[in-house]
């Protein structure tokens, strides 16, 4: 199959996903089929509105905004509370949806979305921190940074505060990345380890510096996306913390590409190709490309990124979409992966591999149409 055939298909998908979902059944989260429970406010949900608002600002389709609407708006009341989301949870994932709150209150003027922004607000401003001063992954992981969780929260923090609370908060959001660079980031790789638990009590992690033993790919990925998105919802006279940001991206992405497979995309585990339990791995692999993508064109990264963005993206749609039977398939997705908890998940090298390898679900389709509005944006969607 040619290329161009490969996004035409990725078009149809797009649209085949809003057409046959709603607030209460989202056909992209699996996870959440899997279990049998009700839909309730969640990140990935956030990354798939986040790629439909995009293609609304593009092509300025009022189909995609209304989905978007639509779906938010079952969970946002009219007095901002929000329905399923408990703020007592202490759960850093359930800030991400707020990120979408800003631009639907742009487009639409409608005053629950300002409302919602001050609820989900409200989470950071009790949520538990580590000595260091970064918040808990969350209450049910005391102590703990994962490396996704700055994604999850620093986007919707920096810009609250740059635009709502006259930016009073705006370096403790910056601090919170200086703090990971500094005890999570690995000198020999420049890669990020996936957890620390400060206080060293997680079967997962070494006892002597609180880190978890693996470089997850997914995790990176949300974290070079958190380094672009807080990067951009900075205040420009917090000109010393942007290029510090910037410089920090700038960095993940060069080590990043030492680790790059000739198809263009990343292992699970980014560091160990030659594991043969090992895969390439579409959500990491995407986010990465979405990064790369979006932080040349918003002049924060080379414009030599591009072509590896690119090829990436490429990469993806080569290996892992394709139709099965009449349906589009998007496999080589890894459907969870965590640390701890009631699983005991130990972060091993064979835990990462054990996890299931799904097809069309959000965590790896919602990187992907991110990453696709971007391709869209540089005009290279059928070159």
């Amino acid at each position: 199959m040619v290329k161009k055939e490969k996004y035409i298909l990725l078009d149809k998908y797009i649209d085949f996903l809003l057409e046959n979902s709603d607030a209460s059944s989202p056909m992209w989260n699996i996870e959440r089929i899997r279990s049998g429970s009700k839909n309730k406010w969640n990140y990935i949900d956030a990354c798939m509105i986040s790629a439909y608002l995009e293609l609304y600002e593009i092509k300025r389709d009022k189909k995609y905004l209304n989905f978007c609407n639509d779906f938010v708006s079952a969970f946002v009341n009219e007095d901002g509370s929000i329905n399923t989301y408990n703020i007592e949870e202490y759960n850093i994932d359930n800030i991400r949806p707020g990120k979408n709150l800003f631009k639907l209150y742009e487009l639409t003027g409608k005053e629950k979305y300002r409302k919602a922004l001050d609820t989900v607000y409200s989470q950071l401003k009790t949520m538990p921190r580590t000595e260091e001063g970064n918040f808990w992954h969350k209450k049910i992981y005391p102590y703990q940074v994962w490396l996704d969780g700055l994604y999850m929260a620093q986007p919707f923090y920096m810009e609250y505060e740059t635009k709502y609370n006259r930016m009073r908060f705006c370096i403790d959001s910056f601090s919170q990345f200086e703090n990971v660079e500094r005890i999570m980031k690995d000198t020999n790789t420049g890669l990020y380890y996936h957890g620390y638990d400060e206080s060293r009590q997680s079967l997962w992690c070494d006892k002597k510096t609180g880190l978890s033993k693996n470089f997850w790919l997914r995790s990176i990925g949300w974290f070079i996306l958190s380094l672009v998105d807080t990067a951009l919802a900075i205040d420009e006279s917090l000109y010393y913390e942007f290029r510090r940001l910037q410089e920090m991206l700038y960095n993940l992405a060069n080590d990043l590409l030492k680790f790059q497979d000739d198809s263009g995309m990343f292992y699970q585990l980014v560091d160990r190709k030659d594991d043969k339990d090992n895969y390439l791995e579409t959500s990491g692999s995407a986010l990465i490309s979405y990064a790369f993508l979006k932080a040349v064109r918003n002049k924060l990264l080379p414009k030599r990124f591009e072509d590896y963005g690119r090829k990436i993206f490429d990469g993806i749609l080569e290996r892992y979409l394709c139709v099965e039977g009449e349906e589009l398939s998007l496999g080589g997705i890894c459907l969870v992966a965590g640390l701890g908890g009631k699983e005991n998940r130990d972060g091993s090298a064979e835990y990462y591999y054990s996890e299931p390898v799904v097809k069309n679900e959000a965590k790896g389709v919602a990187p992907l149409l991110m990453a696709y509005t971007e391709i869209i944006r540089l005009g290279m969607a059928y070159d």
